[in-house]
């Protein structure tokens, strides 16, 4: 039995460590649990958009779906940190209190079996002297009754002898009855505490031993659940997030980030134009029809060149500055006949006619706007930012405007409901002069309707900016809708005046009536002139240029400055070749020149 007392010790010490040993993982699974959390926090922190002003805002599908994903990410790891939280305190707290607990009860029962197993050995003890004394006086009794009958039948021996033998015989007998008399008390007492000890007290202390034991095992399955519940109380929550997830990817709409694109990047530019026919035949026909023709030029023709070929003088052609050749001017003589030997005359077709249909056709062409207008619009966040977005193409432009006035209109509508209870306060305080002074509000009246002035001021200016716009715009459209008409219903050859027939007899006409108006196509033409270089520089350092509406340099490049940096750290640069661009102002040496306007 004491070896089964040993046992038990060494069982419910494994029990113990058992119970401990779960905690520790519990422990670790929790620190899991907010290490994931957290690592999904920064995850989604580190991709989630940083704030900026709502017009600068993706506003396309596919990105409104991926941070509502990342929403649900997120209450996905506050879900985990939820997991832990319930696991700490359910799980792993009640373990932690119950080992202590398990320790303590486990020690004082353990205590109580030593202390009945010690006591029990000491009334072992007790008996095995009382016997051990009992068989030593019985050895002395008997002794002391050999040396008495030795000495009584001894005849020499004398009487006195033998009376002392055996008083001392009787002694020896009494004490040995003595010794009986315990040994028999202590070996009845230790038997009653023998059987006291194995039938009564060690019984109860296994079966406390036991049962705290079950009361392990049992805590132990209580925790196994906890620690699943805790898992399955968040399973409905996590399925919202997921379900979150998938109503995002379902909310994913192509056609309508196709149209955001389009309503971002529109421009309201119009397309360039069909470029014209350019005869460089004609040099070879003048000389063929001046051999042919002496008939004297009549002044009543006279074709004012300038009108027709001078206002095309200087503008931007595809490949350079293009000078258009005068013609001479015509006749209705040179135009039909030619003389013969004989003196009589027969008309024929000159080429001159078509040089100068060709030459006006040059003239009178549609607007063409340049790539490098294009170019300087398209570069918004390269150029210099303007009050009244000039810098923008127009449909971007008009966004830009309507947004401000927008805006505007509710700063007005908040600084006009400002004045509004200024002035019910003021009313109160002149009607109650004890809640306060009217004349205190004044200074604060005075800046509210000075703020609104200013305000009624920048809505108009920006909307006669917006008038502007719009009615470039809906010129533009009108223009390019007549032109699309013209396109598709004219065919054939072209006529002087842009047109197109198909009466070979229409190719000679009279010279086009000198009613145009001389500026009529110069404002046409604006935008296509290159700007003046007011400088030159060198490049200090190479420039990549990977940006749009930057120009990539060479290091010690020398570059035409057509723009000076106007506080943005940005230079407006052009190549020799014509290219344009941005290149940065600490990239490069700049020199000016004097007069830099008429440069």
């Amino acid at each position: 039995l004491k070896d089964q007392f040993d046992n038990l010790d060494k069982h419910t010490q494994w029990g113990i460590d058992f119970l401990e040993k779960y905690a520790k993982f519990v422990k670790e699974r929790i620190e899991i649990e907010q290490n994931y959390a957290k690592q999904l926090r920064n995850l989604v922190k580190k991709y989630c958009p940083k704030r900026s002003p709502k017009d600068e805002e993706p506003r396309f599908t596919s990105c409104i779906a991926f941070f509502n994903i990342l929403n649900e990410l997120n209450d996905y790891a506050g879900q985990r940190e939820v997991v832990a939280e319930e696991m700490g305190h359910r799980v792993y707290g009640e373990l932690m209190r119950y080992s202590h607990d398990l320790k303590t009860e486990r020690k004082m029962h353990l205590q109580e079996g030593r202390k009945a197993q010690q006591y029990l050995d000491m009334c072992w003890k007790q008996m095995d002297n009382s016997k051990k004394k009992f068989e030593r006086e019985c050895r002395e009794a008997e002794k002391a009754q050999q040396s008495y009958e030795r000495l009584d039948n001894d005849t020499n021996a004398t009487k006195a002898d033998v009376e002392k033998a055996k008083q001392q015989l009787n002694l020896r007998t009494h004490m040995a009855d003595e010794n009986k008399n315990e040994y028999a008390a202590q070996l009845q007492n230790f038997n009653g505490e023998q059987h006291k000890h194995y039938y009564i007290v060690i019984p109860q202390i296994y079966k406390q031993l036991q049962e705290m034991d079950e009361r392990r095992t049992i805590k132990l399955s209580e925790c196994y659940k906890g620690f699943a519940d805790s898992e399955r109380k968040v399973i409905p929550i996590i399925s919202k997030c997921l379900e979150g997830m998938i109503l995002a990817a379902k909310s994913v709409d192509e056609h309508r980030d196709s149209q955001l694109v389009i309503d971002c990047f529109k421009s309201g530019f119009e397309p360039p134009g069909d470029f014209p026919f350019e005869d460089y035949s004609q040099n070879i026909y003048r000389t063929i029809s001046d051999g042919t023709i002496s008939t004297p030029k009549q002044e009543g023709m006279r074709i004012d060149t300038k009108t027709t070929v001078g206002k095309a003088k200087g503008k931007l052609w595809l490949f350079g500055k293009k000078p258009k050749p005068q013609s001479p001017p015509l006749t209705p003589t040179s135009l039909y006949t030619s003389s013969t030997p004989n003196g009589s005359q027969y008309p024929i077709f000159s080429i001159e006619p078509v040089h100068y249909c060709m030459s006006d056709i040059k003239t009178g062409k549609p607007r063409i706007p340049s790539f490098r207008s294009l170019k300087r619009g398209w570069s918004v966040k390269m150029g210099p930012a303007l009050e009244d977005f000039s810098h923008l193409p127009p449909e971007q432009r008009r966004k830009k405007l309507q947004q401000r006035i927008d805006e505007l209109n509710r700063e007005l509508q908040k600084e006009t409901d400002q004045k509004d209870a200024l002035i019910k306060m003021k009313d109160v305080y002149e009607k109650n002069p004890q809640m306060g002074d009217p004349s205190s509000l004044q200074p604060k009246l005075t800046e509210t309707m000075s703020n609104m002035d200013r305000l009624r001021m920048e809505i108009h200016k920006n909307e006669a900016w917006l008038s502007e716009v719009e009615g470039k715009v809906a010129a533009r459209s009108d223009r390019r809708h007549s032109s699309d008409i013209n396109h598709l219903v004219t065919q054939g050859r072209e006529s002087p005046e842009g047109s197109y027939t198909d009466d070979a007899n229409q190719e000679v006409r009279g010279p086009p009536q000198q009613h145009a108006h001389p500026n009529e196509f110069d404002d046409e033409f604006e935008d296509d002139d290159p700007l003046p270089a007011i400088g030159h520089c060198k490049a200090i350092y190479p420039f990549d240029g990977h940006n749009e509406g930057t120009l990539a340099m060479k290091e010690g490049e020398i570059l035409y400055i057509i723009e000076e940096d106007k506080g943005d750290g940005w230079t407006r640069a052009r190549r020799h070749n014509g290219e344009e661009g941005y290149v940065p102002t600490s990239y490069i040496d700049v020199t000016l020149e004097k007069n830099s306007k008429g440069a």
